[in-house]
């Protein structure tokens, strides 16, 4: 996303590596446009903290302090010097009321943030990580703009390590539960991309294992 920020250089920060950013739960009214460097977002579910993105340069976060005024839901961490434009909800009233182009492309990013944010913790509640993996290929269904919906069968240009980034699993984790899909003969694996070939049945074994993790 090109944006010309040039004139809200008095909103810059610098972070060194492993600097924390803010910490989840606590309380924020700022979110930050990441000019350079790398930012690992991540979440405590259960006991177990699990990675939820590293977010890149023209990437946001911290945006939910501002649309909904409530805690952090997860912890920001500096993975490299990061250099960020730092907004609260005073400057950016002025960011949108200044720069209409700009405040367009920034509510698009939010719209998006907030889908990604609230679908990846679906995935990362989930019981097991057979339900997981099944679940993300559920989502890229939900978000794919190219893909043949005419039939129950689902190609998906993803990798493995797409699909662990989305699970919050390793990739050797990953690999296992593919095996598992291809030997039921549920999935089939090619060089530039992932097959499902009934989605519905997929659909309705992650609804089944959801609706058994809450009656728990």
């Amino acid at each position: 996303m090109a944006m010309d920020l040039a004139a809200f250089g008095r909103f810059s920060r610098t972070f060194q590596p492993g600097d924390i950013i803010f910490s989840e739960y606590e309380l924020g009214d700022t979110f930050y446009l990441i000019q350079s460097g790398r930012v690992q977002l991540v979440k405590l579910v259960g006991d177990i903290e699990r990675t939820l993105d590293v977010l890149q340069p023209s990437e946001m976060f911290g945006e939910m302090a501002i649309l909904e005024n409530s805690p952090r839901s997860a912890t920001a961490i500096a993975l490299d010097e990061v250099k960020v434009l730092e907004f609260n909800s005073q400057n950016f009233e002025i960011l949108l009321l200044g720069n209409p182009q700009i405040a367009l492309k920034l509510l698009k990013m939010f719209c998006k943030r907030i889908y990604d944010s609230k679908r990846r913790f679906m995935i990362l509640t989930l019981p097991d990580s057979q339900t997981k993996v099944a679940d993300v290929f559920l989502m890229l269904d939900e978000t794919g703009v190219d893909i043949d919906k005419s039939t129950e069968r689902r190609e998906f240009k993803t990798t493995v390590e797409g699909v662990a980034h989305w699970a919050g699993m390793s990739v050797n984790e990953v690999r296992d539960v593919l095996g598992h899909y291809v030997n039921q003969r549920r999935v089939e694996i090619f060089p530039d991309c992932m097959v499902v070939k009934n989605i519905n049945d997929f659909a309705r074994y992650v609804t089944s294992r959801r609706k058994d993790s809450r009656g728990r």
